[in-house]
């Protein structure tokens, strides 16, 4: 039998065809735990960024079949591909466009308490340090040269594709949960079954 070779990136049609195929693939939703409550794949399972990158080998020795990676859009998706990469990984793939693309297209969602997600924070504390730091730097001299590198840190980020002040924002308790966890999430990606 030919089995066909899936491409890394996959649009939410081709994955939800996918899910419904006996050789389904694990969902990972690498965005913070409150993103993932606030909309997910039906089965996903939530491994956020930052301990994906921070227990790579622990949590790649786990991922044993096909994965699909799942962000907000796909920028955060794309580095954890590349973290997986470096282990050796080459069942991999990308959910195109990611979550957002998997609403616009109606298809299923669990759905929690309604969150902010990164991007948004990123946008409210940028904008509000430009804010204070113009404002206050008419009363105290030099003080405008914060929101210069804020400024500066946003265009970093889109070169790079990277954003540091979202990386602190996840690891505030308001984007964590005590449910990913490096040992939870290992004993999920043990235990549980794919979709």
């Amino acid at each position: 039998m030919n089995v066909p070779t899936r491409q890394p990136r996959l649009d939410p049609a081709s994955v939800r065809e996918w899910l419904e195929q006996p050789d389904a693939p694990r969902i990972i939703d690498v965005r913070t735990p409150a993103e993932f409550e606030n909309a997910h794949i039906p089965g996903s399972y939530n491994v956020p960024l930052h301990l994906l990158q921070e227990h790579t080998a622990e949590i790649a020795g786990h991922l044993d079949q096909n994965i699909v990676l799942v962000c907000r859009s796909g920028a955060r998706a794309s580095q954890a591909e590349q973290t997986l990469a470096n282990t050796g990984l080459s069942n991999v793939h990308l959910l195109d466009g990611g979550i957002t693309a998997w609403l616009q297209r109606a298809a299923p969602v669990n759905r929690g308490k309604a969150r902010w997600d990164i991007e948004r924070q990123v946008r409210l504390v940028a904008g509000t340090v430009v804010f204070l730091a113009v404002m206050g730097g008419l009363l105290v001299p030099g003080l405008q040269y914060a929101a210069a590198a804020v400024g500066a840190g946003l265009a970093i980020a889109a070169l790079t594709n990277t954003c540091t002040m979202g990386l602190l924002l996840a690891k505030l308790p308001y984007n964590r949960a005590a449910s990913c966890s490096l040992d939870m999430v290992v004993n999920r990606l043990r235990t549980e079954t794919a979709p």
